[in-house]
């Protein structure tokens, strides 16, 4: 395959402080966390990450320090997509600039985009870059879901498009991706309780909201798989998969974020309109991290 991302990506949270301003002094705590865990990368400014409420300087902030506090010692992701064209370029070659890695692209998520206008848009903003770029495929939020026949297109006429986030939960469309287009296209698959079925199909990795918890834990199943001990990474995924379901079937942001404030990284709530997660899911979660 010609990638070289692999393996488990966190869609960092990002902290909150009180006066409602990006913690970055907890930020640095969050990456910490993640490269502690052995991921295989970090990123900022994804779905996990709040991006959609966060001004473009924010966005900025959030790309230039877990750049500046990674260090080299994991790739950085950066989300750069936005409504318009003009700022998801702008944002784009600000990440390139600060130093990501790879620059992730969602399509806009507010009006549906036609397939032409979906093409046009994705190839503007990977051909104002040199670096290599991800789609990011949200149909529940953009409307517009990139079938494999789009992403082969998409990766043809753009050679820096090497990746993409499949968040569609549809395994089916998720093999297609694996099996059609790996030898050019590196699939991530963004359903974290998939995570495990993916990586058997052959996913180049998985990008989780939930590997700012627990990231040794799916490191540990990656690692498994990737050399072939199904029984262990079987045996791991089952000793996860109760707290992993708590947490998908709760508001995920709100879940994510309380589960790091009960393990002490101090994150805040997410920023309103989305409220904090109710008193009896929290502990619930809460009661299952403290019994692993």
């Amino acid at each position: 395959m010609s990638t070289d991302l692999r393996g488990v990506l966190t869609a960092l949270a990002i902290p909150f402080a009180s006066d409602g301003s990006i913690d970055t002094g907890v930020l640095r705590q969050v990456v910490d966390r993640s490269i502690d865990g052995g991921v295989h990368g970090v990123v900022a400014c994804g779905s996990t990450g709040e991006f959609a409420a966060m001004t473009g300087d924010e966005r900025r902030l959030v790309v230039e320090t877990v750049v500046e506090h990674a260090a080299g010692r994991v790739p950085v992701v950066a989300q750069t997509g936005a409504v318009a064209t003009r700022e998801a370029i702008a944002l784009t070659q600000h990440a390139e600039q600060a130093g990501a890695a790879v620059v992730m692209v969602v399509t806009p998520y507010y009006e549906a985009l036609s397939e032409a206008e979906t093409v046009r848009y994705l190839s503007q903003v990977a051909g104002s870059v040199d670096i290599p770029v991800m789609l990011y495929n949200l149909p529940g939020a953009t409307g517009v879901n990139l079938s494999p026949d789009l992403v082969g297109r998409l990766a043809d006429e753009n050679p820096n498009i090497r990746y993409i986030k499949d968040t569609s939960a549809d395994m089916a469309q998720a093999g297609q991706l694996i099996h059609r287009l790996g030898d050019r296209v590196g699939t991530f698959i963004g359903w974290d309780s998939l995570t495990l079925t993916s990586l058997v199909e052959g996913a180049a990795g998985v990008m989780a909201g939930t590997a700012n918890i627990f990231p040794a834990d799916l490191v540990a199943v990656y690692d498994a798989v990737q050399a072939g001990d199904l029984a262990t990474a079987k045996a791991r995924w089952d000793a996860l998969y109760p707290l992993m379901d708590a947490i998908m079937t709760a508001p995920f942001i709100q879940a994510v974020k309380s589960a790091l404030v009960s393990l002490g990284v101090p994150v805040g709530p997410p920023r309103e309109p989305l409220l904090p997660l109710d008193d009896e899911t929290a502990a619930r979660i809460a009661g299952l991290l403290a019994s692993r």
